[in-house]
């Protein structure tokens, strides 16, 4: 699923609940990093880094360990760059080499509503009408966690061009489905804080894609060079 939102350059590999890769061995590095954590998490998080690992393979680069770094963002092999994400029962893991692309964000939501109130308090004014309209042409999709996810993308993407944090607040996204359907389409954010120097250009925009499938939302963002145009399926 999540390689459907991604260019070709990009190598994504995910895993669902009864994948043998959630119960992927870890590293000692990351074993201290999850030491104290509850059974259900440490399966999540060995899942997705058995993805991760998995990538690394497919790019040629040994695998290793997937530690934390500045405010939990994952730290990567030198030379590639990538993006982590899961969820109850689904992980997946998005890698790239950094020559190929700038920057890459994934996340994956339950596809359910989300919680009563947390719309309302991270979503702009504009975005919950946009909802609004969403909801009432394409009633199958749960457009508030479709948004949710988005952000998260966008931040994932944002944070490893920036080292700075982006509040939900300061990027207005706008979904859309594709023609003729409702369980994919694209997604654009305008940052509304001065974005990121990539290649000496200023970006103000993210552009990426979405999908809701077999009780999952999707979401991924892709930062291309600005010598080159990522093509985003």
């Amino acid at each position: 699923m999540i390689e459907e939102l991604l260019p070709e350059s990009v190598v994504a590999v995910e895993a669902h609940a009864d994948d043998p890769l959630w119960d992927a061995p870890l590293y000692p590095a990351e074993e201290a990093l999850i030491a104290r954590a509850v059974p259900k998490r440490r399966r999540e998080f060995a899942a997705v880094r058995g993805c991760a690992r998995r990538a690394m393979e497919k790019l040629g680069v040994p695998p290793q360990a997937v530690v934390s770094g500045e405010r939990g963002a994952p730290r990567w092999p030198d030379g590639l760059v990538g993006s982590m994400t899961h969820c109850d029962g689904y992980c997946a893991a998005a890698l790239v080499r950094a020559a190929d692309l700038a920057s890459v964000g994934i996340d994956a939501e339950p596809h359910g509503p989300l919680p009563d109130g947390v719309g309302a308090s991270v979503f702009l004014p504009a975005e919950l009408v946009r909802l609004d309209r969403l909801a009432e042409r394409h009633p199958a999709v749960h457009w508030d966690r479709l948004l949710f996810s988005a952000k998260e993308s966008v931040y994932k993407a944002w944070f490893p061009l920036t080292r700075k944090w982006l509040d939900f607040s300061e990027a207005d996204i706008t979904l859309e489905p594709d023609p003729g359907g409702d369980a994919s389409g694209t997604l654009r954010a305008e940052l509304l804080v001065p974005g990121p120097l990539v290649d000496g250009h200023r970006l103000q925009t993210f552009e990426g894609r979405w999908v809701a499938r077999d009780g999952v939302v999707a979401t991924s963002v892709v930062v291309p060079h600005a010598s080159t145009t990522a093509r985003v399926p």
